[in-house]
C-alpha cells in the first residue's frame, strides 16, 4: 500500500493546482476521523435562527467585534459577518448555517483533498476544523454538527496578513464556534 501511496504523487486540479490523490490509506484515515467524532447529544436546529443575533453582546465583546454584525450572501446558506477590525491583528468571523451533515466534509461531497480536516469535540457536539495547511494562513473554518442535516460553520479570516498563524486562526474559530453553540443551547 505504501508503494501505491508513493506512486500516487499529485494530480492537477481543474485549474492546474496540484493536490494529493486520495489513496486507500487516505480513505481509511478519513473513516478513522469520522469514528473519532462524538454522537450529537441533542438536536439544535438552525431554522429560524438569526445568525447575526446568535451571539449576545458580551460574547461579541469577548471576540473583540467592533462593527455591527451584517448578513452576507453565500451560496451554501445564510452567513453573518462579524469584523474585529478595531486593533491589530484585524480579523473577521463568518458564522453560517449549511444544510449538510458533518460527515460530508470528511468522506462526502464537501471533502477537499487540499484541506486538512481535524475532528473536534465542542461542547459535546461533533465538530471539525477545516483549513489549508500549505501557504500563507488566511483562514480556518470550524464546523459543528448541530442537527441532522445541519452544520453550524464559523470561519475566521485574517484581515491583517502575516499577523496570525494557522493554529491561532483555528483556535479563534473553535472559540467563536463554542460561544455560538453555548448561545444556541441556551435558546433551546
Amino acid at each position: 500500500m505504501l508503494a501505491t501511496a508513493a506512486l500516487a504523487g499529485c494530480s492537477a486540479g481543474t485549474e492546474g493546482t496540484p493536490y494529493p490523490v486520495e489513496t486507500a490509506a487516505t480513505a481509511a484515515s478519513q473513516s478513522a476521523k469520522a469514528a473519532q467524532l462524538p454522537q450529537r447529544p441533542a438536536e439544535l436546529p438552525l431554522q429560524n435562527v438569526d445568525l447575526c443575533d446568535v451571539l449576545p453582546q458580551v460574547q461579541l465583546d469577548a471576540l473583540k467585534i467592533t462593527s455591527v454584525p451584517r448578513e452576507a450572501p453565500e451560496p451554501d446558506g445564510p452567513v453573518c459577518v462579524l469584523d474585529a477590525d478595531g486593533a491589530e491583528p484585524m480579523h473577521s468571523y463568518h458564522v453560517g448555517a449549511v444544510a449538510a451533515d458533518l460527515d460530508q466534509w470528511i468522506t462526502g461531497a464537501r471533502k477537499k483533498n487540499s484541506m486538512t480536516t481535524e475532528p473536534k469535540n465542542i461542547g459535546g457536539y461533533p465538530a471539525l476544523t477545516n483549513y489549508r495547511a500549505a501557504g500563507d494562513p488566511a483562514d480556518c473554518e470550524t464546523l459543528v454538527g448541530v442537527a441532522k442535516g445541519q452544520t453550524l460553520t464559523v470561519q475566521t479570516f485574517a484581515i491583517t496578513r502575516g499577523k496570525l498563524t494557522q493554529p491561532q486562526l483555528c483556535e479563534m474559530s473553535v472559540h467563536a464556534a463554542d460561544l455560538a453553540l453555548q448561545s444556541l443551547k441556551s435558546r433551546n
